[in-house]
């Protein structure tokens, strides 16, 4: 189960198609992807999402903090980074400068599986106004918390990784397991900490001033197309529409996002 973590150029991939066939087309539906375009990803990785942007002619600029993903990624990239078409940046997000480390602001800023890692989201949803144009959009594909494997126990060694919801032990008995286990304790309480809700995700973006402008809830996540051959399914409308009950059954959310000040809401 989910052996493909261990690949990173499968997972690379994998990231490419998702992106090609799903990402993509769900902002197209509201927001024309088009040839020229900047596309910032946040928490990149080794830029298989990017790649999937760069193939439709925009210019990418991937963000991480782990060096290692970004030398895997100028292995799998080298033409596009020898010929400009992309650039990464190793940097704490909040540490960039705008035009020496990004050359100006983007059209479409990404974050694929990442803002249930952020520990303050509040302050990364705010911030990045810093990096958008004028009509810019964000997008945000995530697993709600509360969902089977929200707390990511699918990259654990033992028989953990096949048990849905035992992140949702208390805090103190699913401590207890992990160690007993042998597993990675501080890894996974730490995402226990950054678990994110479509609640919590709602609210924290209105606050922060944005309007959400396009939703799509899952009930096969798209990626599961490659990690168990299942056909992506989007949430049925009776259960997407009951507040926080929705959250155990839909492993994935996509959500496009626009500052209010925009013109294009």
């Amino acid at each position: 189960m989910f052996e493909f973590h261990a690949d990173r150029k499968r997972y690379f991939d994998i990231q490419v198609l998702n992106a090609e066939k799903y990402v993509i087309p769900f902002i197209e539906e509201k927001f024309p992807v088009k040839a020229g375009m900047r596309v910032l990803e946040i928490g990149c990785g080794e830029g298989g999402v990017l790649k999937a942007f760069i193939n439709k002619g925009c210019e990418g600029v991937g963000v991480e903090l782990d060096a290692s993903r970004i030398e895997n990624a100028r292995i799998y990239l080298p033409e596009d980074i020898a010929a400009g078409r992309l650039k990464f940046v190793v940097k704490d997000i909040y540490k960039v400068d705008v035009e020496k480390d990004f050359n100006g602001l983007f059209d479409i800023i990404v974050l694929k599986d990442v803002i249930e890692h952020i520990h303050d989201q509040a302050k990364l949803i705010g911030w990045m106004k810093n990096f958008l144009k004028p009509d810019g959009i964000i997008f945000y594909g995530f697993p709600p918390w509360y969902m089977p494997f929200g707390g990511h126990q699918q990259i654990c060694k033992s028989k953990i990784s096949r048990l849905p919801y035992i992140h949702l032990l208390p805090k103190g008995i699913y401590r207890w397991i992990l160690k007993n286990r042998k597993e990675n304790v501080d890894e996974m309480m730490e995402i226990r900490e950054t678990g994110i809700s479509i609640e919590r995700f709602v609210s924290i973006s209105k606050k922060e001033g944005y309007s959400l402008t396009h939703n799509r809830h899952y009930f096969i996540n798209p990626i599961y197309e490659w990690k168990f051959g299942w056909k992506p399914r989007t949430q049925s409308a009776i259960i997407k529409a009951l507040p926080f009950i929705r959250n155990f059954f839909t492993t994935c959310v996509y959500y496009i996002t626009q500052p209010n000040n925009n013109n294009s809401k």
